[in-house]
């Protein structure tokens, strides 16, 4: 019977007497599970059936070739930008107003798709209220002429600045014994730093000085309040005298960035607009002086 794929189950009363068994009653038969056990422990591939209930191994798939990514391939960069709008509005909301870690935000994920918008968004922004904050200044005294090495130093100042003091800050956590940074975060914490640069950048055309410091003020406060509350818990890895001389580079580097965006942005005659304050374009047809400047005789 069990060669069939069947047990037998057979009422044996106290004196072992079968002679008035009444096999139609008392004898049944059930299907065994013999031969599917046995195809479980021997078969080919049993361990990874979907009623095992029991996970695929971890090397399956892993020896495909599509996985493989190279640095000279697009794939290889279109997974740090792997995101969706309503993630990376998420997190733009979080870097305005902060109520968690930001990094806890990221949740493992960090991009690169935000931090490159924002930062071409700032250098658009910087070069128009740059150009409207000359043109204000120059009213009244000659044609304006726009001067587009605004555009060139809002782009070398955000793109080298986002870029740049992540990957110096990150050599110096892994070179002072910092195993939880990672160079990503660095980047997206820095990139998404940098949105409260766009209102103080829509505001600060004004041409009251004093308030475009108030503003530029701002800015710096917030944003270098997100990096230091986001910062601390990767600086703090290291040793407490490494730790306070990388938290004080971070709020010195943020400082020298806040004061160029002042100075160079929105000041009247700033070095990359390419000459001294108080210097006005040339009138158009020459070097001729205007004709309201007054002649004269010595």
């Amino acid at each position: 019977m069990s060669n069939a794929g069947y047990d037998a189950v057979v009422d044996v009363d106290d004196e072992g007497d079968l002679g008035h068994t009444d096999l139609q009653e008392d004898l049944e038969f059930h299907n065994s599970n013999f031969n599917e056990t046995q195809s479980r422990k021997g078969g080919p591939g049993g361990g990874t059936s979907g009623g095992s209930g029991l996970p695929p191994p971890a090397t399956a798939g892993s020896g495909s070739g599509s996985s493989k990514r190279y640095l000279w391939t697009l794939s290889f960069y279109s997974q740090f930008f792997d995101v969706d709008t309503s993630s990376v509005l998420a997190r733009c909301w979080a870097a305005l107003y902060p109520r968690a870690n930001f990094l806890d935000v990221l949740e493992g994920n960090p991009d690169l798709y935000g931090p490159f918008w924002i930062a071409t968004t700032v250098v658009l922004i910087l070069f128009l209220g740059g150009t409207i904050s000359q043109y204000l200044a120059s009213e009244g005294k000659g044609p304006f002429a726009y001067d587009f090495k605004l555009l060139s130093g809002a782009a070398g100042l955000i793109y080298g600045y986002t870029l740049v003091i992540p990957v110096v800050l990150f050599g110096a956590l892994r070179y002072f014994g910092s195993e939880s940074a990672n160079l990503l975060e660095c980047w997206a914490l820095y990139g998404y730093a940098n949105l409260i640069w766009v209102p103080v950048a829509l505001i600060s055309w004004s041409p009251i000085t004093i308030l475009n410091w108030v503003f530029v003020g701002v800015g710096f406060g917030l944003s270098v309040a997100f990096l230091l509350r986001n910062l601390y818990p990767v600086l703090s890895a290291t040793d407490r005298q490494t730790s306070k001389i990388l938290l004080i580079l971070v709020i010195a580097l943020h400082a020298g960035l806040a004061l160029a965006i002042k100075i160079l942005f929105f000041a009247a005659g700033s070095p990359v607009s390419g000459g001294p304050e108080g210097d006005t374009p040339p009138a158009a047809g020459g070097d001729q002086p205007p004709a309201d400047t007054p002649p004269r005789f010595f």
